[in-house]
């Protein structure tokens, strides 16, 4: 048995098995996969094993694809591990400061033409 609990949402897992239980949303949620699919195919077992399923997970009984405890109801931010390297944030804060400068512009070039008398601006008529 693992001893720390998962890094799952226990709020997450309740209402999925509470809404979508019977489809076994809640152990796809887990990573349990193959039950998931076991259950969608029987209905949550005529619903038998969704409303012991909710009741685990009600009481934070429920474990997760690595035999962790879903008992947290919002889990702490820890150690990211999907965390972006460094060099992709530095890309990213390049391009929305990019962005922004682009915004200014088109802004400014809205007003621009939106300060121009309508005697000014030239009218291209077909030939």
């Amino acid at each position: 048995m693992a001893s720390e609990p998962s890094d799952k949402s226990r709020t997450v897992a309740l209402t999925l098995a509470a809404l979508l239980g019977p489809f076994g949303a809640h152990r796809f949620y887990a990573g349990r996969t193959e039950s998931a699919v076991l259950m969608a195919c029987t209905l949550g077992g005529l619903g038998v094993w969704w409303l012991y399923d909710v009741i685990v997970v009600g009481f934070g009984q429920f474990r997760d694809e690595h035999d962790r405890v879903i008992s947290d109801w919002e889990p702490k931010p820890g150690e990211r591990e999907n965390a972006l390297p460094e060099g992709v944030l530095d890309e990213l804060h390049a391009l929305r400061s990019e962005v922004a400068e682009l915004a200014e512009r088109v802004d400014f070039a809205e007003r621009l033409l939106a300060s121009r008398a309508p005697d000014e601006v030239r009218r291209i008529e077909p030939s």
